[in-house]
């Protein structure tokens, strides 16, 4: 596989301390604690908005992990689907609980269980590819059928990027800086494979839809825990984990060998893997050389490079490129 530009998924957001909170956000998520909030940790380096998101000590004795925002800001809608899907989730799928919610003066807040845990995946070794795939195939089966009403189906999320390819062909959009050299050479099939993606990619398991190394937790016990539930759509049980393996590939991990093992992939034809893998590489060069949508830091342009080229190169092996 070719060079690839790298993310450090431990530093990609730009977060606000807590004392710049406003002090009522402050006060009414302690009201709604119970208790007092005597100490707040740095904020997180991962993500890619500017919400507030740390660990915070209580006077009780608890440790909680604290979200805010602002209305106008993406994580503010997250935020409140995260604490309106996670009390949903079955009790197998490892989600830290939500522990209380304030909502003042144009803010919301949420508080969740707090886990203690390491971003697996920087880079991806056996040991932690073999933990997650074992949650995602868990989780896979909790979530089917979905056990949430109303949920959109995958397609939803992608479906003004299935055309990204084909524009790009047609002159319609520019080619991304800096990608493999051979792309222009393989856009007509990349463009016939995301094309077939949102008639593959249906189902009746409720999907995270935005699984990736900064949404997982691996804790003491090898536990995997995910975090940040706000893109639930329907689809493919095998769909979370499938996004997962391009990154994997290109870090060593023989994913070609676990799609045969995985009893999520085992028998999924290889021409629906790779029409998912063509999508969200189609979704990834879209606006891959433009300025990050208000709110969210350019770290999440490096992402979608980064996503971009591994997802083509995966795709570049199995498909003879």
């Amino acid at each position: 596989m070719t060079d690839v530009p790298e993310v450090d998924y431990t530093s990609t957001s730009l977060r606000p301390n807590w004392s710049s909170l406003p002090s009522a956000v402050q006060q009414a998520l302690a009201v709604a604690l119970g208790t007092e909030i005597t100490a707040v940790a740095d904020p997180v380096g991962s993500g890619f908005t500017g919400g507030f998101a740390a660990r915070a000590q209580l006077a009780d004795g608890r440790q909680v992990f604290i979200k805010a925002a602002p209305s106008g800001m993406h994580a503010y809608g997250a935020y409140q689907r995260e604490a309106e899907v996670v009390p949903q989730l079955p009790a197998v799928v490892r989600a830290p609980a939500i522990v209380a919610t304030a909502q003042v003066d144009g803010w919301f807040a949420v508080a969740s269980e707090c886990v203690t845990g390491r971003m697996p995946g920087t880079p991806w070794t056996i040991d932690d590819f073999d933990r997650v795939t074992a949650a995602c195939e868990e989780m896979a089966v909790a979530l089917r059928p979905s056990p949430l009403e109303g949920l959109k189906p995958f397609g939803y999320l992608v479906e003004d990027d299935v055309a990204v390819p084909a524009q790009i062909l047609a002159g319609e959009r520019e080619l991304p800086l800096g990608l493999q050299p051979w792309l222009p050479r393989v856009l007509p099939e990349l463009a016939e494979l995301a094309a077939a993606g949102p008639e593959i990619l249906v189902g009746d398991t409720a999907m995270h839809s935005d699984l990736r190394p900064d949404n997982m937790l691996i804790d003491e016990s090898g536990t995997c825990w995910i975090v940040d539930w706000n893109w639930l759509t329907l689809g493919p049980r095998w769909v979370d984990w499938a996004g997962l393996l391009p990154i994997a590939q290109h870090q060593g991990i023989d994913t070609f060998a676990a799609i045969k093992r995985s009893p999520l992939t085992a028998d999924v034809p290889g021409e629906h893997l790779d029409a998912f893998v063509a999508l969200i590489a189609a979704y990834m060069l879209k606006n891959a050389d433009a300025p990050p949508p208000t709110g969210c830091t350019p770290a999440l342009r490096e992402h979608q490079r980064l996503h971009a080229w591994t997802f083509l190169d995966w795709l570049a092996v199995r498909r003879g490129w």
